[in-house]
């Protein structure tokens, strides 16, 4: 991901900063809008550092939702999206384009809520609170509420959230998150397939003495370690609840049954989305969505420019229009950003993302011919691409500012203080390599930001001493595509996301090596003993602050002595949407508008 805004491991209890993203999903391909010129700070946000969000009890947890002032029911919002979900099947979603529409349709045990005060707790969604852990930590029980359904009218049970957890050891389940299920295995890597290959469909289980359903209400999770962050996890779409009786295997991906408000009334891919109301959704048992608008009509094919463009003229029916995933775009930034007629329609902050530029360590192998890459690499003409400091800022590390352990000012080759790059260094290196010359296969998506990006890069690349193969694929399929092992690609952009407050939720699922399998988020290809055995040792550390620091230094390792991504910059997002729409907030979780919070505004005219 991409997702997989933001992640962080936090201690109930305390209070989450306002700025910055939480949970949002790792692997975006979105965000940004446009601006100065160069991009170390601006845009009208500022990065904090983000703390723990509570641990919500069951009182904390019971529905309604919380009203948004002022919302009234009904009407149609329009949404504009660049790229089509690829995935629909909880267990296969993890960018945030497939996850901001997936929370419309799916509930999990838990969710993050955000208040009207802009307060975030975890809560008990299908559960009745976010869970009772046990002394020792190993052990997590949650009581599903009563009157939850699926949208075919059979209710919610036990063994429906046993399924959704077997269901992604199964080999078909390659895209979503992978955190639960190594827990489970008490492994790294993909081993954890080895404790239930076929998933459960060919009859198998996982034991009690791993996931235990006593009765039709409660599960309980054993751990061989503690697992202090499980209602995070618990929380993302990936875990999201997948009905025994209707799973479909593959074919749940393109009509899965929704447990949220809305179900989809039809989907063209890359063409058009029709949400409805849930009539099986019970809003008494939901805590944190709201549901004010009758129907989501969502358009695909949407570039940046156009649906900018579109919400800034504000006619017809894009008045009841916004977007999840665009942000405005480069060319329109400068008057998006200094015409006060567009601030009350403009909504601000930071995403989780740091955007990178993945090298392929299988394919690419002396450092000296990475590190020339990472000196060659302009970042002020890369992030100009993606709307200068209107869009994001310089980033010197693979660690968001957002999480805790950050060190300001990292900068190992100078790249914040000269963000136009060093060709000459580079070409030393090439030469020092024998390697003037190098050929590099280079892949991005069609988006126009990236496609812009893509000729700096290829330019200053070239300028460096290296031979540069460009090509392009639909942003649809970007990620699938670089996620094959064997894609035949050197170069590719890859952006991730914390899942929660902690860099445990960053380095691990990008760097262990015991993680490379068609589908998963090493895209790099990394293996190193060193990095792998640190994130086991990582891992066992329980004082978060520790641990932050631990995996901040093992950041400046996989950088400086590793490289195989070079940090590009910390995404921004800045999203306008039209004059009759309502209620529309940032929210650091999903690092983007609240689509649970927004509602059409009644037109008197």
């Amino acid at each position: 991901m991409s997702k997989r805004t933001t992640r962080r491991a936090r201690l109930a209890g305390a209070a989450v900063a306002l700025t910055g993203a939480l949970l949002l999903s790792a692997c975006s391909s979105g965000g940004g809008g446009g601006g100065e010129e160069n991009g170390s700070g601006g845009g009208g946000t500022e990065a904090e550092t983000l703390e723990a969000i509570s641990f919500a009890d069951a009182e904390a947890s019971t529905g309604p939702a919380e009203e948004v002032p002022g919302a009234t029911p009904g009407g149609t919002v329009r949404v504009l999206q660049e790229v089509s979900p690829a995935h629909l099947d909880p267990g296969q979603v993890y960018v945030s384009a497939e996850s901001n529409i997936a929370k419309l349709m799916h509930r999990g045990l838990t969710a993050v809520r955000m208040d009207n005060e802009g307060n975030y707790s975890i809560v008990g969604d299908l559960a009745t609170d976010s869970g009772t852990v046990s002394e020792d930590g190993r052990s997590w029980t949650y009581t599903l509420k009563d009157d939850i359904y699926f949208s075919d009218g059979t209710p919610i049970t036990s063994a429906d959230v046993r399924h959704t957890i077997e269901r992604t050891f199964a080999p078909f389940i390659t895209n979503g998150p992978t955190f639960v299920q190594q827990w489970l295995a008490n492994t790294g890597g993909a081993d954890y397939r080895e404790l239930l290959p076929d998933g459960p469909y060919e009859g198998d289980h996982l034991p009690d003495s791993i996931l235990e359903t006593p009765d039709d209400r409660t599960v309980v999770f054993h751990f061989e370690e503690p697992q202090t962050d499980l209602p995070y996890a618990l929380a993302m779409v990936g875990y999201a609840m997948v009905s025994e009786e209707g799973d479909t295997r593959e074919a749940y991906d393109q009509e899965p049954l929704a447990t949220g408000p809305y179900v989809i009334e039809s989907f063209r891919p890359d063409r058009s989305m029709t949400l409805v109301r849930n009539e099986h959704w019970d809003p008494a048992t939901d805590p944190a969505r709201n549901a004010y608008p009758d129907r989501f009509e969502i358009t695909f094919g949407h570039t940046t420019d156009d649906s900018t463009q579109r919400l800034m003229a504000d006619n017809g029916d894009d008045r009841y229009a916004i977007t999840f995933n665009n942000g405005v775009d480069p060319g329109n930034a400068p008057e998006v950003a200094s015409n006060p007629d567009y601030q009350e329609r403009l909504v601000q902050g930071y995403q989780p993302y740091v955007a990178t530029l993945a090298i392929n360590a299988e394919r690419v192998t002396d450092l000296r011919v990475r590190q020339a890459i990472a000196y060659a690499l302009p970042l002020n003409g890369v992030l100009n691409a993606y709307g200068g400091a209107f869009g994001g800022e310089y980033a010197g590390g693979l660690i968001s500012p957002l999480l805790p352990g950050y060190e300001e000012g990292y900068d190992p080759y100078g790249k914040l203080a000269n963000p136009q790059g060093d060709p000459e260094r580079a070409r030393e290196l090439l030469e020092e390599a024998d390697a003037v010359g190098y050929e590099l296969n280079y892949v991005h998506h069609t988006g126009t930001e990236d496609a812009r990006a893509a000729v700096t890069v290829e330019d200053a690349l070239e300028e460096a001493g290296f031979v540069v193969n460009r090509s392009d694929v639909p942003q649809t399929t970007y990620y699938d595509t670089i996620g094959v092992v064997d894609n035949g690609y050197d170069l590719y952009r890859s952006n991730w996301g914390h899942d929660w407050l902690s860099s445990a939720t960053v380095i691990p699922p990008q760097f262990d090596g015991r993680q490379i399998q068609d589908g998963a988020n090493n895209y790099s290809h990394v293996n190193d003993e060193r990095i792998n055995s640190e994130i086991d040792r990582i891992r066992q550390i329980t004082d978060p602050a520790e641990a932050a620091t631990e995996w901040f230094e093992l950041n400046k390792y996989i950088v400086e002595d590793v490289l195989t991504q070079v940090p590009l910059y910390y995404y921004k997002m800045n999203i306008l949407h039209g004059s009759l729409i309502g209620g529309a907030e940032f929210n650091d979780d999903i690092g983007s508008v609240d689509m649970h919070r927004i509602y059409v505004i009644q037109d008197e005219g």
